[in-house]
């Protein structure tokens, strides 16, 4: 009998399933080599699909190994999964983490009530800035990604709903964004069927394009999601206000405004002029949670402008479990069914 300890975490009511202790070796020395081990060894990926399938998973479920970091820099490392693989950036992952570091001890807090929390991911190394009244209870966490940057604008893609125009935003990974009433839908739940199909044909269309390709590590390159948003306009104090559903991996429904992809928007956001230097962008998800981002910084990445975001969010604990693998299960790692 196989036993694996997690703790689960929500942050905007997307999950994220916490592995604090892998029972099988990562290898590799940064995280980024890690995840490529990961993909392909099959114990690991074996654990990967027992903890996210069904039953004992579901096709929306997320989580992460913790490994160690990449150097002295930064407390830990993870990798990213989900029903389809290892990603390369979580946003609302980190959020979870640095709750999770604060609430297990990991990381003591700083007496200031702010304590950054630095983490390697296979994009970079990021940072969960942990907010904490003097009893110690987190009250929220802003996520410090990787420098983002819009990649390319107006492609123009054909869908079956007709042409629309893709705007490609760098946020640890990359996303088409697509302004929905081009497409003749709203980002609302009884739309989602319809919503995870076009995001699905965005994602394939632009799978050859050259413009997907990362500048320096094709391990990062390749459309990681579709992100649908409908522009809100602006709030009476004066934010940007749009709402968003990201469809990643193969038809995967992020329930949270999507950390990276909050910062994929700012990114495209800024450099387009929609978003001004200071100015907030309120981002909603499709279950009415709720990410506030902002361009904190304006810097250089690989000879193109590009910003670092800050998003601010929360995660709560909502279990500690102990899964269970007997030997003589037939449905082992699992199934996804759909």
């Amino acid at each position: 009998m196989i036993h694996v300890q997690t703790v689960d975490y929500h942050t905007a009511g997307e999950p994220f399933r916490i592995v604090a202790e892998p029972p099988v070796a990562i290898d590799g020395s940064t995280v980024a080599q890690r995840r490529v081990h990961a993909m392909a060894d099959p114990e690991v990926d074996g654990l990967r699909r027992m903890l996210c399938f069904e039953p004992r998973g579901h096709a929306d479920m997320y989580g992460g190994f913790i490994t160690p970091p990449d150097d002295q820099g930064a407390h830990f490392g993870v990798l990213f999964w989900h029903k389809d693989g290892f990603s390369t950036a979580c946003g609302h992952g980190t959020i979870a983490l640095g709750v999770w570091a604060i609430d297990t001890g990991r990381i003591g807090t700083d007496p200031a009530g702010v304590t950054d929390v630095v983490i390697d991911v296979p994009s970079g190394r990021v940072t969960a800035r942990v907010a904490t009244t003097p009893e110690g209870r987190v009250i929220g966490v802003e996520f410090v990604n990787v420098p983002s940057a819009l990649v390319a604008s107006g492609i123009p893609v054909r869908t079956s709903r007709g042409e629309c125009a893709v705007d490609l935003g760098w946020g640890g990974a990359l996303y088409a964004c697509v302004d929905t009433a081009s497409v003749g839908l709203q980002v609302r739940p009884e739309n989602l069927t319809a919503l995870i199909a076009l995001g699905r044909e965005v994602k394939a269309a632009l799978a050859d394009d050259p413009r997907t390709e990362h500048p320096s590590d094709p391990r990062l390159s390749g459309v990681y999601g579709t992100i649908f948003y409908d522009d809100l306009g602006t709030l009476p104090a004066g934010q940007r206000h749009q709402r968003n559903v990201t469809i990643f991996a193969d038809g995967q429904v992020d329930r949270s405004p999507c950390g990276s992809g909050t910062a994929a928007r700012v990114a495209v956001l800024t450099a387009t002029g929609h978003l001004a230097d200071g100015q907030t962008l309120v981002h909603d998800s499709i279950v009415g949670s709720r990410f506030h981002a902002v361009a904190r910084e304006h810097v250089t990445e690989h000879g193109r402008p590009a910003v670092v975001p800050v998003v601010t969010g929360a995660a709560y604990r909502v279990a500690r479990s102990t899964f269970e693998v007997d030997p003589h299960d037939p449905l082992v790692p699992g199934f996804v069914l759909r």
